[in-house]
């Protein structure tokens, strides 16, 4: 029976382009939104960008523009990635959206009408690059360790806070009752010890006269919303919560696409705010690494920020998301060169798959009659296993491992010399051939669905294709 399957990326800051590692969590989603529409599941795939909060209102004076034109400008650069990536979501929410401000302000009325959300005075310190208060413990040398470039900031005032502390045993229960709700393991630890030590409240509004960039706080003009609050509203606002409930039930609950960095927000703040506006709880959440550049994070000040489109322009989209898939470990921190990618490419992908079908290709079109019999392939349960559980290298692996084999097959059974002493068994050999090579095409179809379409189009028309990838 189908099964209605919605998952999300988290929404990244418009307070820059896109670079590789933003792209690389939108397409680990998407080789799973397209897994399990293949397998016949009911997809919504989720995606947007953050458009508030004090980061974005900065970069906008910076520019010398207002807030609005500084993210709509900026949203244009991630909504383009549905083609740079070949992406197929199906809802692109932006959080200066209509419709989402007007349920972030219902969810917040709802907490408050629960009690949980009270207004104190209150000092902090700040990091505008995470949009979260810092303890001393979680600083180095007073700086941030995920932004170390930037002064961390005093901040007192009066704000709403969000009863955060009362839910920790509600947060426990949730995960003992939940053994995979996050994933992989060392990151659930991470979770768990973190909220056994104990919760304290959190801030969830700003003073609109310091910052006025934000969702209006309901009831009260002299405060926005707090840009963690408002944003993770989106995982409902997307299917229709509070307007559309019939929508909302059909699609939640959500698995959860999110970096290391934020654990924390989306496994225990989220949930947390979910409880105390009496909604169920996320599904699962999915938590991956980031991707260094020669060991180093990516940083404007290092200058050695990569964007994605710069990639696709030499090597082609379906060459990067093959990267991700096979070479990016699908939860650990991984390293990116532009040197590493070249080699990978051109042993694994020229010289590797596109080499493999001109070779099975040109002998079909020169010894063929018409297209081979294709009989409908299933995807193997190795690669169901690894998609079920996230692990995309896994399944790349077996793919390639798949690659090899049919490669070694073709050096053992020789058809191009076969074929000229005994036909009949020759013709076999090469309708085989083409057989593995179709079944291989629809094991790529969630990771690399252009190369797969190329690669079955080949095989219908009976025609060795132009060069998949071209050796660089």
């Amino acid at each position: 029976m189908n099964k209605n399957f919605y998952l999300t990326t988290t929404l990244p800051y418009v307070n820059a382009k896109p670079h590789i590692g933003a792209a690389y969590e939108f397409v680990l989603t998407d080789i799973v939104a397209r897994y399990n529409r293949f397998i016949g599941n009911n997809v919504f795939f989720n995606t947007g960008v953050d458009e508030y909060g004090q980061k974005i209102y900065a970069k906008a004076l910076e520019r010398g523009q207002a807030p609005q034109k500084y993210t709509d400008e900026y949203s244009d650069y991630f909504r383009a990635l549905k083609n740079t990536l070949n992406l197929s979501y199906d809802n692109f929410i932006r959080t200066t959206d209509s419709r989402h401000k007007k349920a972030a302000q219902e969810f917040w009325k709802r907490c408050f009408a629960k009690g949980d959300i009270y207004k104190k005075l209150y000092k902090i310190k700040y990091c505008v690059g995470c949009e979260m208060g810092k303890t001393d413990s979680e600083l180095i040398n007073n700086c941030c360790p995920e932004h170390p470039g930037q002064k961390i900031e005093l901040i007192e005032e009066e704000n709403y806070f969000f009863k955060f502390s009362k839910y920790q045993k509600p947060l426990l229960d949730l995960y003992e009752e939940n053994p995979q709700f996050v994933i992989p393991d060392f990151r659930f630890n991470e979770i768990k010890k973190f909220v056994k030590r104990g919760l304290k409240d959190f801030s969830i509004s700003r003073f609109k006269s310091k910052m006025p960039w934000g969702v209006a706080v309901p009831g009260d003009d002299e405060h926005i919303m707090y840009v963690w609050f408002d944003a993770l509203v989106n995982y409902i606002s997307a299917i229709g919560w509070p307007d559309d409930m019939a929508q909302f039930n059909k699609w939640w609950p959500v698995n959860q696409f999110a970096g290391k960095d934020q654990v924390r927000q989306q496994a225990a703040m989220w949930q947390a705010m979910l409880m105390s506006a009496d909604l169920p709880p996320s599904k699962q959440i999915i938590i991956h690494g980031f991707i260094t550049i020669n060991g180093q994070k990516m940083s404007k000040s290092v200058g050695n920020i990569i964007n994605p489109s710069d990639i696709v322009k030499d090597y082609g989209t379906d060459a990067l998301r093959y990267y991700y898939a096979r070479h990016i470990n699908s939860f650990e921190d991984s390293d990116f060169t532009i040197e590493k990618f070249k080699d990978i490419y051109n042993a694994n992908l020229a010289n590797g798959i596109g080499n493999l079908t001109a070779r099975i290709m040109k002998l079909a079109e020169n010894h063929l009659v018409g297209p081979a019999d294709i009989y409908d392939a299933r995807m193997p349960q190795e690669i169901k296993n690894a998609l079920d559980n996230f692990e995309i290298n896994k399944a790349a692996d077996f793919i390639w491992n798949q690659i090899s084999d049919l490669d070694k097959y073709i050096q053992a059974e020789k058809p191009f010399s076969v074929v000229k002493d005994d036909k009949e068994r020759g013709i076999y050999i090469i309708k085989n051939t083409v057989g593995k090579l179709y079944s291989i095409a629809e094991m790529l179809k969630p990771i690399m669905p252009e190369t797969s379409r190329k690669i079955k189009d080949a095989i219908k028309q009976n025609k060795m294709p132009p060069p998949l990838f071209l050796r660089k």
